[in-house]
């Protein structure tokens, strides 16, 4: 009833349904990984608080699919960062919200933050988090970038080359402590960005992402601005893989949900190219029950 992500619920209705009150003993008695004996009165079983809430989290995926799906889009992104800065959600979620949103979307989650949580999103990023990482996090989250197609092709080549030396000293100098590294990453268009990591390859012999290595915040924010397919395909590979921990997992629901009308059809065939194989069928094989089914659902939109 219960394999990988999600709920064979229509089975679990139909067992549970027809059980009789020694039923109920039995099956407590079969799934020593959720019920043990109680240590005082070993005349009842009681459940396992660990495994309780995994099979608690494994009901509510569903849920939180279909209400991230029905939640407007700015009140959603906006929610998700709040969980980042106040729950220990991990960091690459603000990166994925600030860097593959258009500039009115992410403008109008900075809206709806103010509206739900009373404080600004630069405010509490400031605020809250520490690190390398707070700055370049600040600027994301502050800026509205250009999305015309005006590009200047020799100023790209010159920040690649202020890229390459940033990255190129990372040993002695993190690349975001570089106030140009920052400037880049945080005002530079999409469009522009693309170009920066083109000469960056021309002039190094291999790719920035190659370079950038596990560089924190440095990979997924260049990735998710200069290629969000290829990012959203590592986060659902990263919550197919065995042995992911919930916060991999939930990726699973985040990216399929948020990238449903926008990336799905360039992320599966990101996925296909990695794989040879399309990637309704690894989640077939992974998720189960209605979550499953509202998955495929959404993937098909691609």
């Amino acid at each position: 009833m219960i394999i990988g992500f999600g709920v064979e619920e229509g089975s679990m209705i139909s067992i549970m349904g027809k059980w009789r009150p020694e039923h109920h003993h039995s099956f407590r008695r079969s799934v020593a990984r959720l019920f043990k004996v109680d240590d005082h009165h070993r005349a009842f079983e009681r459940w396992d608080d660990d495994h309780i809430k995994l099979l608690e989290a494994e009901f509510s995926r569903f849920k939180n699919a279909v209400v991230l799906r029905a939640t407007h889009p700015w009140e959603r992104d906006a929610r998700m960062a709040h969980h980042v800065i106040n729950k220990g959600h991990p960091l690459n979620i603000l990166v994925e919200i600030a860097c593959t949103r258009s500039s009115e979307d992410l403008l109008g989650a900075r809206k709806a933050y103010q509206s739900l949580f009373a404080s600004s999103l630069e405010e509490d990023v400031a605020f809250h988090l520490q690190g390398d990482q707070r700055n370049l996090l600040v600027g994301l989250v502050s800026t509205y970038r250009y999305e015309g197609p005006h590009m200047d092709d020799k100023v790209a080549e010159a920040e690649a080359k202020v890229l390459t030396h940033a990255i190129k000293n990372a040993a002695s100098h993190h690349p975001l402590h570089s106030r140009e590294v920052l400037r880049i990453l945080t005002t530079r268009s999409r469009l522009h960005l693309i170009a920066v990591c083109k000469h960056y390859e021309q002039l190094n012999g291999k790719s920035i992402l190659e370079d950038a290595g596990v560089e924190s915040g440095l990979l997924e924010t260049i990735e998710c601005l200069c290629d969000p397919p290829k990012y959203f395909t590592s986060v659902i590979e990263g919550a197919l893989k065995e042995g992911a921990d919930e916060h991999a997992k939930e990726g699973l629901t985040r990216v399929v949900v948020t990238q449903a009308d926008f990336d799905m059809k360039e992320i599966k065939e990101e996925y296909h190219r990695r794989h040879s194989v399309v990637i309704e069928e690894d989640i077939k094989k992974s998720v189960r029950g209605n979550y499953r089914d509202f998955l495929l659902t959404l993937v098909a939109r691609g």
